[in-house]
């Protein structure tokens, strides 16, 4: 039996219990919902088919070159939750709608436009959803501008193209004071903007697509009828895994963290300060500089991997790319050669980093999950 504390150092962990439980939690909780899950968190085929089998219907990815490797490997039902503008990325999406039903996102006349030009020229029809900003503030039409109206009424009539429906990323979730609150609102933001739509341009409810996406909203989202429409389909990402972000806004527990970066300490000194300075073989290149809004930290050292109970004493107070900096109060509690395991602040950032992760339970190795769509940027 291969054990983790043969694996070389640094690497990613998936504790598979608490996997399967989180994807469980979500499948049962969203039961008036389509789940269909971001695969930018685990970018892996296996993992993804896993999420299937447990009711998922489709898949979501951030690029084209993720959607290829997933329709390459049989996945039929697939949405690039980005605006999708150029040549390359057009023509890859003509050549996989033939295999599977693809669709993107639009937020501009000009993106409308241009994915027209080069679809139409090929004889396609492909399912487009206008993206909508409902308080992020990164991509998309704001819900309450009338742009809404003019980009959906062009897209009707380009060739090409066909409106299926709307989509945001209320990724202002990861900053709310009151999560409930801010995930109704954009809740409703969408309703209204599909009534308008309706109204507007006598959208038909029946086929019309209303898509949302974050993992904290997912934990307190509640759907409802706003005329004739509601929410259909929710894409969160993190939740397969969750992490010390999720942790800090109350989604979850240490428990239900189920990725970890085991990492080793290979330097100790006592400083003059009183403290204990040891280094991990795990830098920002696996651990992420990312930070978590309330905590200074770069992770959570688990002080017993099993039960998730994070360490009293130990802080990881820096990251250079190869070296994780720690700092002990008090007396030495590692020595060069051991072994920790670390939540990570950020679980999507980190297994972009690693070709491979080892699903496990307790201390034993049960398989290698490929991270099949690392490096996937077009």
């Amino acid at each position: 039996m291969h054990v983790i504390e043969d694996l070389p150092t640094p690497c990613v962990l998936i504790d598979q219990t608490r996997m399967e439980q989180n994807l469980s939690r979500v499948s049962v909780r969203s039961s008036n919902v389509q789940i269909r899950p971001h695969t930018k968190t685990h970018k892996s085929i296996e993992l993804a088919k896993r999420q299937e089998s447990l009711g998922a219907e489709g898949i979501t990815v951030a690029k084209v070159s993720e959607a290829e490797k997933f329709i390459n490997h049989g996945f039929t039902d697939v949405r690039i939750a980005y605006p999708i503008v150029g040549t390359h990325q057009l023509e890859s999406i003509v050549n996989l709608s033939d295999k599977a039903h693809i669709s993107f996102c639009i937020d501009t006349i000009e993106g409308a436009q241009c994915a027209s030009s080069l679809l139409s020229k090929s004889g396609v029809e492909i399912d487009v959803l206008i993206e909508i900003d409902t308080g992020y503030g990164r991509c998309g039409v704001l819900y309450d501008h009338d742009n809404v109206i003019n980009i959906a009424s062009r897209i009707q009539e380009l060739d090409g193209l066909r409106l299926c429906g709307i989509l945001t990323h209320e990724g202002n979730a990861y900053a709310a004071n009151d999560l409930e609150h801010t995930m109704a609102e954009a809740r409703d933001r969408m309703l209204d903007v599909a009534n308008r739509l309706h109204e507007a341009l006598s959208i038909d409810p029946d086929s019309f697509e209303i898509s949302m996406g974050s993992t904290p909203s997912i934990s307190v989202f509640k759907n409802k009828n706003k005329g004739p429409f509601q929410i259909t389909e929710l894409r969160p990402g993190n939740y397969i895994f969750n992490d010390l972000t999720q942790v800090m806004l109350g989604v979850c527990s240490l428990d239900e963290c189920a990725l970890t970066v085991l990492s080793t300490v290979v330097s100790h000194h006592r400083t003059s300060m009183g403290t204990e300075r040891f280094i991990l073989d795990a830098g920002r290149k696996v651990l992420t500089s990312d930070l978590v809004a309330g905590n200074q930290d770069y992770g959570c050292i688990l002080y017993n991997p099993r039960t998730r109970t994070a360490h009293p004493h130990a802080r990881i107070t820096g990251l250079s790319e190869e070296h994780g900096w720690g700092a002990v109060q008090g007396g030495s509690t590692f020595t060069v050669g051991d072994k920790v395991q670390i939540i990570p602040n950020h679980a999507c950032v980190v297994v972009n980093m690693v070709d491979l992760m080892y699903m496990v339970h307790e201390s034993e190795i049960l398989s290698t999950i490929t991270v099949d769509t690392r490096g996937c940027v077009i």
